[in-house]
């Protein structure tokens, strides 16, 4: 063995072995869709600083009872001995065969964090205690939960999402200390699931330009309540409310009515050519910003990229496409 892994090894026993395991153990994870049931053979178990605290106990307790020959000391030793290897069969068998499945992945924007949901089925009739959900070496504290008998706990791990795109989901650790934190066991697992990453929002301030469409609102030929498009005869059947009172006295007998056309909404271009100041990812950003800004409008907008046209829509499925199309846009 190397010089410097007998000096990790002296100096942090416990992460020692627990990362040489890990390593050997990463090898064999592979990516699947789930649900994943967590065999016998895939919990590892070792004992945490308070396990080998105990241990120490029960030998010192041994040896003073040896000295002394003294048959009570035999017997508590004995007795907390057996108490220490039912806790490890206990936090072993809290994790096997529980199921691990995918759940939902929201879609983010570039900059802030993707939360994964990940479940846990208990086929047993007992319920399990105490498990911890983290991805490897995070600084973050892990997602702690029960699972209730024959039951599903959710858990919500999250992880930053930095560039646009897919962000797949990394290789996690499903672990417990139950009962007496006196054993750590955990296994790991890989789900194939991935949270779709937009594209970060440019500042707000900039518009499409003219070359793009028109911003705004025209009036068409149907009949509506929005804008006054003049006067007309009165027909029979006509609300009252919309008689022109004030054009009553010049023409008793042939009164007139207001005249109202609704507004209809203009189409706007969102086009990758009108941004040719920018680069492929600020581009992104800037159409980005444009998809928010005018669905928030209530704007109808299309997107015009390079080997790609969404046509003129809004809404939120409308939406979703657009800003999907940007996050997963490959610039040539």
């Amino acid at each position: 063995m190397r010089p410097w892994l007998v000096f990790k090894l002296l100096l942090h026993p416990i992460r020692f072995a627990q990362a040489r395991i890990d390593a050997w153990v990463m090898a064999r994870v592979k990516r699947q869709p789930g649900p994943i049931q967590v065999p016998r053979t895939r919990v590892y178990i070792v004992p945490t600083r308070f396990g080998y605290g105990y241990a120490f106990m029960g030998l010192v307790m041994l040896l003073g009872s040896m000295n002394y020959s003294n048959s009570m000391g035999f017997l508590l030793t004995f007795l907390l001995g057996a108490l220490g290897l039912v806790c490890m069969h206990h936090t072993h068998g809290n994790l096997v065969n529980v199921q691990l499945r995918s759940g939902k992945a929201p879609p983010v924007f570039a900059g802030e964090v993707a939360h994964f949901e990940i479940l846990v089925d208990n086929p047993a009739p007992a319920q399990r205690y105490s498990f911890s959900l983290a991805w490897p070496k995070d600084s973050q504290p892990p997602v702690m939960t029960d699972v209730p008998a024959q039951g599903t706990a959710t858990l919500r791990i999250a992880l930053p999402a930095e560039r646009r795109g897919w962000l797949p989901a990394r290789v996690f650790s499903l672990s417990t200390e139950f009962p007496l934190g006196l054993f750590h066991a955990w296994t790991w697992a890989e789900l194939d699931m991935a949270c779709l990453v937009y594209p970060k929002p440019a500042a707000a301030g900039r518009m499409p330009p003219p070359a793009s469409g028109a911003i705004g609102q025209m009036p068409s030929n149907i009949a509506g309540q929005d804008e006054f498009a003049g006067l007309r005869n009165y027909h029979r059947g006509d609300p009252m409310k919309s008689v022109h009172w004030k054009s009553l006295p010049k023409s008793p007998t042939a009164p007139m009515v207001k005249q109202f056309t609704e507004l209809l909404d203009q189409e706007l271009w969102l086009e990758w050519d009108s941004l040719g100041d920018l680069d492929p990812e600020a581009r992104l950003s800037q159409l980005t910003r444009w998809v928010l800004d005018m669905e928030d409008r209530q704007h109808a907008y299309g997107l015009r990229l390079p080997g790609l046209v969404l046509k003129p829509g809004r809404g939120e499925m409308h939406q979703n496409d657009c800003l999907r199309a940007l996050a997963l846009y490959k610039p040539a």
